[in-house]
C-alpha cells in the first residue's frame, strides 16, 4: 500500500509574532498563507482585524496569541483579549498559560486561567501554550493534563520567544499525556522541513513557524 503523502502546508500555521510587525507585514504573511495553503495565519491580537478582512473567504483562516509571550497577565485580562479577538475575526485562541503558577505547584490556578478563557471563547478552539524550555518533564506532563482538563483543546510547545523551541521529546512526551485524540501543535525553531517533519512523526497535528514559505520552497 503505497503511503499518502503529507499535506504539510495543511497543518502549518504561518506566525507572524514580531513587535514590530506592520500591516504590510501582516499583508504579506495572510497572501502567502493564501498562495501556499496554510493551515491558518498567527497574530498578536491588534492585527486580527485587518487580517480578516484581508482573508474574508480565503481558506487560511486566523489565530491570534493572548497572555503572549508570557503568560504572566490575570486569567480575566486574558479571557477578555480572547474574546475581542474572536470578535475581531480570529477562529481559534492560542493562550500562554500561568507559568509561575505552575511551577509554584498552584494548579487549581492553572487550571483556571485556562478554563477562564475557554469558557470565554467556546466552542471556540483554545490551545494552552506551555513554553517547555522553562518545565522539567513532570511538570510538562501536569500542564498538559490540566490543559485538557480545563476544556482546550490542543496544547502548544513554545512561544517562540523562550530560550529554546519545540524538540521532538517533548511533543512525544506531550501527545502521550493529552491522547490521540487531542490536538498538539509544535512551535518555537521549527526552522526546516526536516524539523517540521520529525515533529509530525512525533504526535503534531499543528506546526507554527515563521519560516514556513522557507520550508515551503527547500527543494525535496
Amino acid at each position: 500500500m503505497t503511503k499518502k503523502p503529507i499535506d504539510l502546508a495543511g497543518v502549518i500555521e504561518h506566525a507572524l509574532l514580531r513587535a514590530d510587525a506592520t500591516v504590510d507585514d501582516v499583508r504579506m504573511a495572510c497572501q502567502e498563507a493564501i498562495r501556499f495553503g496554510f493551515k491558518a495565519v498567527c497574530l498578536n491580537v491588534a492585527h486580527v482585524a485587518a487580517a480578516a478582512e484581508m482573508l474574508d473567504g480565503k481558506k487560511p483562516f486566523i489565530v491570534a496569541v493572548v497572555g503572549f509571550p508570557l503568560g504572566a497577565s490575570q486569567s480575566s485580562i486574558k479571557a477578555f483579549e480572547a474574546k475581542e479577538a474572536i470578535n475581531s475575526g480570529a477562529k481559534e485562541i492560542d493562550m500562554v498559560m500561568n507559568i509561575g503558577a505552575l511551577k509554584s505547584k498552584n494548579y487549581a490556578l492553572v487550571f483556571q486561567d485556562i478554563r477562564e478563557v475557554v469558557e470565554a471563547v467556546k466552542p471556540v478552539a483554545v490551545k494552552v501554550i506551555l513554553e517547555t524550555c522553562l518545565l522539567s518533564d513532570d511538570e510538562k506532563k501536569i500542564a498538559s493534563a490540566l490543559a485538557k482538563a480545563a476544556g482546550a483543546l490542543f496544547v502548544k510547545t513554545s512561544t517562540g520567544f523562550g530560550k529554546a523551541g519545540a524538540t521532538v521529546s517533548d511533543v512525544r512526551l506531550m501527545r502521550e499525556v493529552v491522547g490521540r485524540e487531542f490536538g498538539v501543535k509544535a512551535s518555537g525553531g521549527i526552522r526546516t522541513k526536516s524539523d517540521a517533519l520529525k515533529m509530525m512523526e512525533a504526535g503534531a497535528d499543528r506546526i507554527g513557524t515563521s519560516s514556513s514559505v522557507t520550508i515551503m520552497e527547500e527543494k525535496s
